[in-house]
């Protein structure tokens, strides 16, 4: 149970932290939308996407080999092999990315940001120090060091908010607000390359076993692609065929959906470390329950959280954004939150994949649920307009669970609580009641009823049994702090 504590403190910091990374989107939306014109805040959008997959794209799946073979490193030596060896790899296609986008920036201007060609040339050189920012903050993560990487991800998270709001409130507009975002990933970077130094020192890598990483890490490339291409696609699409003002109006609601992320993150950012030790200890009955514990609690949050989100879309973005907005995207956000739902537990399905090394089974579905999302948003986009690209992203997460349980299952069965799955959608769906019987308006109201219906959903969920005394006792001993 000690081990189970340590894992859910963990979590619960990193979790906190995540809180801020998640909600930075959404404390951003009102500053922007406000404050700048709508085709505007569709440009923003296109620059957040970007940097979300081009550092993944360059890291050439390093990151995640990192994960995979870190913990079992024994000495400091081997460590700075692995460590720089990956880091002058990312250095190099991170760079060469960058050059491209610079060099061909009148036609990415063209297609994607509305002719704004400064503002992609800005985007070239944060996708370059981003992407050393995204490896190096996982040489924290592989090295469980979770407080070192909870503050790193905090301070960023803060430096961004406060520069893109200084300047886009003193008049900088969409030009002031990618500036805020150059300036603030700058200094973390030298905040975390000087950490990094700092712990292992400086060597020069001679290269060992990187044929065995790169092919841990190389086939996750299609699938890390597919994934964006699913998951933030949409919003180039958007823009490609109906223009940046559309992507304004589609971007808040998918944010609020997103928020549920927050509900994962935390144990994406634990499990495979935690996973890997005690599967390549052969202790298999400890990676059947950890798996178990993670789906019945992921569960336990978002199930509630994909109702709540779904009713309450249209009176929360009207407060964090405008009218016109809101009325545009609030039906966006249902699509997007049960979407993230079930790419939660896809992933905690997929960690078995990746116990068992088998990376390229998790590229295959990645691939597929994008070719089919690609095609049937080139086709349906033009059509039905955004709605297209909710609907498609739902389809796309949908087949890519079933997928991977399918090859999950068959490796490594667990308890998914099938039973708690219901009794949690039953206290959703009684809970769902009071917020039509409260049909709040105003923030107040809002905070009101949320805290109502959190209250009320948990103890319907006690109720009915959803959890046992074990587990009701395990959480009473997490927060005593005499523990």
């Amino acid at each position: 149970m000690d081990a189970y504590k340590l894992l859910a403190k963990r979590i619960g910091l990193v979790g906190l932290t995540n809180l801020l990374v998640s909600f930075s989107g959404i404390i951003l939306l009102p500053i922007l939308t406000k404050n700048i014109p709508v085709q505007d805040y569709g440009i923003w959008a296109q620059i957040v996407i970007t940097l979300g997959l081009v550092p993944e794209f360059v890291m050439l799946g390093l990151q995640r080999a990192m994960h995979r073979f870190v913990p079992s490193i024994k000495t400091k030596e081997n460590l700075q092999e692995l460590v720089y060896s990956f880091l002058i790899f990312v250095l190099f296609t991170s760079l060469t990315i960058s050059i491209l986008i610079y060099i061909f920036s009148g036609i990415i201007a063209s297609a994607l940001f509305d002719n704004q060609i400064l503002i992609v040339k800005i985007l070239s050189i944060i996708v370059l120090i981003e992407s050393l920012n995204a490896f190096l903050k996982n040489y924290f993560r592989a090295t469980q060091q979770v407080k070192i990487h909870s503050i790193l991800q905090f301070t960023k998270t803060s430096l961004k908010i406060f520069f893109v709001v200084l300047f886009v409130l003193n008049n900088g507009g969409i030009i002031g607000a990618i500036s805020g975002l150059l300036i603030s990933s700058s200094l973390v970077f030298f905040i975390t390359i000087l950490t990094v130094i700092y712990q292992i020192n400086i060597k020069i890598p001679s290269f060992i076993n990187i044929k065995k990483y790169l092919k841990y890490g190389l086939p996750l490339i299609p699938g890390s692609l597919s994934k964006w291409i699913i998951d933030a696609s949409d919003r180039y699409l958007i823009g490609f065929f109906l223009g940046t003002t559309f992507v304004g109006y589609y971007n808040p609601g998918y944010a609020l959906g997103d928020i549920l992320k927050i509900f994962f993150i935390p144990l994406n950012f634990m499990l495979p470390m935690v996973l890997s030790k005690h599967y390549d200890e052969h202790e298999i009955d400890e990676v059947k329950n950890l798996l178990s514990y993670t789906s019945k609690y992921f569960f336990a949050v978002t199930i509630p959280s994909v109702f709540g989100l779904s009713l309450l879309s249209k009176p929360i973005l009207r407060i964090l954004s405008t009218p016109d907005i809101a009325s545009q995207a609030y039906i966006i956000t249902p699509f997007v939150a049960l979407s993230i739902l079930l790419y939660g537990t896809f992933e905690i399905f997929k960690k078995v994949i990746l116990l068992e090394k088998k990376t390229k089974i998790d590229a295959k579905i990645w691939v597929i649920a994008a070719i089919l999302n690609l095609v049937l948003n080139i086709i349906l986009i033009p059509l039905i307009g955004i709605i297209a690209a909710a609907l498609t992203t739902l389809l796309s997460f949908t087949i890519s669970l079933v997928i991977v349980s399918y090859y999950s299952l068959k490796i490594l069965k667990f308890n998914m609580n099938f039973k708690f799955i219901l009794k949690s959608i039953l206290a959703s769906i009684i809970m769902s009641l009071l917020i039509f019987i409260l049909n709040p308006s105003g923030i107040l109201n809002l905070i009101f009823t949320i805290c109502v219906c959190a209250i009320s959903y948990f103890v319907i969920l006690i109720l009915l049994n959803g959890f046992d005394k074990k587990e009701l006792k395990f959480f009473k001993n997490l927060i005593n702090p005499k523990i």
